[in-house]
């Protein structure tokens, strides 16, 4: 793992904050869009030459600390034997959404047979990375993995999977269940295929209330994250006003959103939690002088103590390459007075 990154993993001071980005090997880099006018998303995820070079780009372009491995949140699919394509202009498509208990998976297969591609991309970004870089494994929350599975496709309000709450809350219970216990065995398999943190991304958990979030999924996220040694970051966007009950779930950071100022988002949580974030991505749109100015004020409101940089969100697509080595290049250059 690479030093600052640890550090900053613990809560302690750092001369400059680690840095990567969310989405950082994605579709705004030309050599990725190369590479997948050859290969559709999936067969790209699953091939581990292919998710390897997508997976490094972002490092050998910029430098960055940190190598999150290409992949999905809905890898977790697999195991479970549920099918998906992916459709362009709407993302996600899942043809037998589930509607009852009939529809529930009964088990999930063995994570070797099933993603063995994530266990093998894991390892040979391991090897190639060593203490360089960060080897950043993830999965997608029980909540965010169930709004697909309920509603099918993606929705903007997740209506149909907060609907099943009030109306099935034993089949939501049911289902989150299933999802959290794959995701325990999927998260402790890439651990031992070399991933040195893990992220949960339950991107869209902030629709509920706080009150349904530490009833029913706050357990879960601390289920979770409780099965790796290896350090954690929690994810999720809209948790403002309680970003404390991310804190709850015994992450080890938690990844702040755009919506707040970080240093107000370092007062609601407390000085002893770790914080990641929190550029809004559409800063990297902006002129050269603005991406350093908006970088800075993020370095600094954060402080030197437990931070590492990154966006609010993922890379914009339409983000020019050279705005990302600026954000990149600007973290480096940032000096802590760490006295």
């Amino acid at each position: 793992m690479h030093p600052l990154f640890e550090r900053a993993l613990r809560g302690e001071k750092t001369e400059r904050p680690p840095v990567w980005l969310m989405r950082q090997a994605g579709r705004y880099l030309p050599r990725y869009r190369e590479l997948r006018s050859s290969y559709t998303f999936r067969e790209a995820i699953s091939t581990p030459d292919v998710a390897t070079e997508i997976s490094l780009l972002p490092y050998e372009r910029f430098g960055v600390d940190g190598v999150i491995m290409y992949s999905d949140i809905l890898t977790i699919l697999d195991p479970l034997g549920i099918e998906y394509r992916i459709e362009s202009g709407v993302g996600p498509v899942i043809d037998q959404p589930i509607n009852n208990h009939d529809d529930l998976p009964d088990g999930f297969e063995a994570m070797d047979t099933a993603v063995g591609y994530v266990g093998e991309l894991l390892e040979r970004l391991s090897e190639t990375l060593g203490d360089d870089a960060t080897t950043i494994g993830f999965a997608g929350g029980p909540f965010t993995v169930a709004s697909y599975l309920v509603a099918g496709e993606p929705t903007k309000s997740h209506i149909p999977l907060r609907r099943l709450r009030v109306e099935a809350p034993t089949l939501w219970e049911d289902l989150l269940g299933v999802l959290t216990d794959a995701t325990v065995a999927y998260v402790t398999y890439q651990e031992a295929h070399g991933a040195e943190v893990i992220q949960l991304f339950d991107t869209y958990v902030g629709h509920l209330t706080p009150d349904a979030y530490r009833e029913w999924i706050l357990p879960l996220h601390q289920q979770v994250l409780d099965a790796v040694e290896v350090p954690t970051i929690i994810f999720a966007r809209g948790m403002n006003g309680h970003l404390e009950d991310l804190a709850a779930t015994g992450a080890d950071m938690v990844s702040i959103d755009w919506m707040i100022d970080i240093d107000r988002a370092r007062d609601e949580l407390g000085p002893a939690v770790p914080v990641q974030g929190n550029l809004d991505p559409v800063e990297l749109l902006g002129p050269r002088d603005r991406i350093i100015e908006a970088t800075n004020d993020v370095i600094e409101r954060a402080g030197p103590r437990g931070h590492i940089l990154n966006l609010g969100h993922g890379v914009e697509r339409s983000t020019p390459p050279e705005h990302v080595a600026t954000f990149v290049e600007t973290a480096k250059a940032f000096t802590h007075d760490t006295d």
